[in-house]
């Protein structure tokens, strides 16, 4: 269409009745909309009112939503004065997952100032709990949640924790505090899908047949791709922090008794975790021991979770070895790979059909996510270095302008030039890299 010198062309496209697109005219719909976003900014620290940073305030928005059909919720949510908040993991085909949304609530919404929002989106987990788990994922339009997934419930509890202290507001850690009882002892006898403690060394186990139930969730025509049954390393880093963070709840808000009950079993686990993990040939951490054909030794970036998480299971003299190990081996300019070069697994792209892509997801992709672990240890080995912690996400900011345009992808290829691939604009990528940023001095 031909717009004059000083004319402007407007192209409006909604999902909305033409009534509600007709109430502003365009000029006040983009008005508006540049107002919600300086809003946003607004709320945010004032480290993200500008740059990169302010972009990622942005993109964190998209993700956060409210869920269509869930009835039950919104009836729940109004009674006691509450607004009903998920947070969708990726576009254009993700619905919201329980693990991507523990994993990105900190970045998403503590680190930009909507501390209200995330303590509804908790709140609303907590009462999906069944048998010790909270939701994988739920179906579009569902109020009834999938439960297969080992890691998800774990990640609730690190949520909280953040949650907890940004927030200093006790209230929702004492309302669901049974709960988190319920969970752990739903952990320790046994529950769904072979998940539980092995109370031979107290490490947490989990597997069945045809399910994938950590992050390296990959599945095509029934094949999971990397079924890691067993006890995997992220898992038992994630069961002792759980263990830790309860603990200290009991110790300050709860039962005295149930304190020490926990603090021994973290500690049990993490004598063993240390005896039974460590691959002294490699110096870095098996990925998953007691597996159906025993412990596996492939280098992968779950180990760093072992350092990174508030309470690290690893014994701090190990730290060193396995962030050389991860660097020299996982780490790329846009976060790190899922699987070192040299395994006979391991594919340098994401590409092809879809068996071939899933026979990519976990054996090589680069996940932008997993820099957030990676800064954490970091600075946990470099205390003094946020600038050096700041430069690992200079790739990451160099992708802000291209594919999903102001957000970041879901992985990457493993090799240059690390080929954006997956999801446009992801949950955990955009939350991790926002949390990591401000976290190391914000700007850029």
């Amino acid at each position: 269409m031909p717009v004059a010198p000083g004319g402007a062309l407007a192209l409006i496209a909604s999902t909305e009745d033409p009534t509600v697109m007709r109430a502003m005219s365009a000029r006040e719909a983009l008005e508006a909309e540049v107002e919600r976003k300086r809003r946003l900014i607004e709320a945010a620290p004032p480290e993200a009112h500008v740059g990169p940073a302010a972009q990622l305030v942005i993109a964190a928005d998209q993700f956060v939503i409210r869920p269509v059909g869930r009835v039950r919720d919104s009836v729940r949510a109004m009674a006691v004065g509450d607004e009903v908040r998920t947070i969708i993991a990726g576009y254009p085909w993700f619905t919201d997952w329980g693990r991507d949304t523990m994993i990105s609530l900190e970045g998403l919404t503590l680190a930009t100032g909507r501390t209200r929002e995330a303590g509804f989106i908790l709140r609303t987990f907590s009462q999906y709990v069944r048998d010790g788990l909270i939701p994988n994922l739920f179906p579009d339009g569902s109020d009834e949640g999938l439960y297969h997934t080992a890691d998800a419930t774990l990640w609730f509890f690190h949520a909280l924790q953040r949650y907890a202290a940004a927030t200093e507001y006790w209230l929702l850690v004492e309302e669901v505090l049974p709960i988190l009882r319920d969970i752990v002892e739903a952990h320790v006898t046994g529950t769904r899908f072979g998940i539980g403690v092995d109370h031979t060394d107290g490490l947490l186990r989990q597997g069945a047949e045809g399910y994938q139930l950590t992050w390296m969730d990959a599945k095509v025509d029934g094949w999971v791709v990397t079924p890691r049954r067993g006890k995997a390393v992220e898992i038992n880093a994630l069961w002792y922090n759980a263990l830790c963070v309860l603990a200290q709840w009991e110790c300050d808000l709860g039962d005295q008794a149930l304190a020490r009950q926990y603090k021994e079993r973290a500690g049990g686990v993490r004598e063993s975790f240390n005896q039974r993990f460590w691959y002294a040939d490699g110096e870095y951490l098996y990925d998953v021991i007691d597996g159906p054909n025993g412990n596996d030794a492939a280098c992968r970036p779950n180990q760093v979770l072992a350092i990174s998480l508030p309470n690290a299971v690893l014994d701090e003299e190990r730290w060193a070895p396995v962030m050389n190990t991860v660097q020299e081996q996982l780490l790329t300019p846009v976060g790190l790979r899922s699987l070192a070069p040299g395994h006979p697994d391991f594919k340098p792209k994401y590409f092809g059909d879809l068996r071939t892509r899933d026979a990519a997801y976990h054996q090589g992709t680069v996940w932008a996510w997993l820099i957030g672990p990676w800064i954490d240890a970091w600075l946990k080995l470099h205390p003094d270095d946020r600038a050096g912690a700041r430069r690992f996400l200079n790739g990451l900011m160099a992708h802000l302008p291209e594919f999903g345009v102001g957000s970041i992808a879901e992985i990457f290829d493993a090799e240059p030039p690390y080929t954006p691939r997956g999801c446009i604009a992801q949950a955990w990528s955009v939350a991790e890299v926002l949390r990591c940023l401000l976290k190391t001095g914000g700007g850029f």
